[in-house]
Parts: structure tokens; C-alpha cells; sequence
């Protein structure tokens, strides 16, 4: 047996934005019902808004998207701080990319960085040829990084 998981966001009137930009970024397909399509009134705010929306990428990358119902703005929820050097964020999730080569992980680090706050610049660390932590416009906290060879 196998079990996949797939992120879920949960964005408030932004999906759509988001899964074509992460489609910029990742490459693949997006496909979006809308709330209309499934029978809300046309005249209802909502109706235009992602009930169900997903992208899939070539790279086996995937994320689902919706829009909750009366929501407005741009942040997917939480705050992120700096305390004595470090950064703290109680966001309940972050979502992460991993890459064979720092070439491939710099890539989508520079998709995502469009509008981001930076939290960890991408760079070599100590487990990592390449790891950086960012939030981007949508408010999704990412941690990118280059996967190590297991010794």
C-alpha cells in the first residue's frame, strides 16, 4: 500500500492567484471549480471563488487550493518574529521543497521570492549544500533545501 499527501491551503479569496503563480514557479496543470460551478448564485460574492483547485507538476509536485467562503486579504494565517537572532513563526504548517542540486532548488527559490519576506536566505548550511526559509505573498511559510545523500 501506498499513502500520498498533498497540501491543502486554505486561502482567504487568493487561490486562484496563488496556484497559477505556483504553477509559474513549479511548472504543470492547474484545475479550478468554483463555488458558481457547483451551483452558488452567480450574484453571490463567492460564486467566482475556488471551491476546488489543484496543481499538478511534472516534477511530482502538487498542492490543493480553495478559498474560504468570506474571507478577504492575503495571509493564510500566523505571524513570524525575530527574537535575539532567531526567527520564530506559529504558523501550523510550513510547506517544503526539496531538490537533488542547489541549481534546481535556486530555481524555485527565486519564483517563490517574488513579494516575499526572506526569513533564512538561501545558502549552504551545515546539514545542506543549500537551505532557505521564506513567506511568501499568499503567506505560506516555505523551507527549501538540498536533499543530502543519507551516509
Amino acid at each position: 500500500m501506498t499513502v500520498t499527501t498533498t497540501t491543502h491551503l486554505n486561502l482567504p479569496g487568493t487561490a486562484r492567484e496563488a496556484l497559477e503563480f505556483y504553477r509559474d514557479v513549479f511548472g504543470g496543470d492547474v484545475a479550478i471549480t468554483t463555488y458558481g460551478e457547483l451551483g452558488m448564485p452567480a450574484d453571490l460574492p463567492d460564486a467566482g471563488r475556488v471551491v476546488f483547485g489543484r496543481l499538478d507538476s511534472p516534477s511530482g509536485f502538487h498542492v490543493l487550493a480553495y478559498d474560504v467562503p468570506g474571507a478577504s486579504g492575503t495571509d493564510a494565517g500566523g505571524s513570524t518574529t525575530r527574537r535575539d537572532g532567531l526567527t520564530f513563526t506559529d504558523r501550523p504548517f510550513f510547506l517544503s521543497v526539496s531538490g537533488e542540486t542547489l541549481e534546481e532548488v535556486a530555481g524555485y527559490w527565486d519564483g517563490l521570492a517574488a513579494g516575499a519576506a526572506i526569513i533564512e536566505p538561501l545558502a549552504a548550511s551545515a546539514w545542506s549544500a543549500g537551505f532557505g526559509m521564506l513567506t511568501d505573498r499568499f503567506g505560506v511559510t516555505w523551507v527549501l533545501d538540498v536533499v543530502t545523500p543519507a551516509a
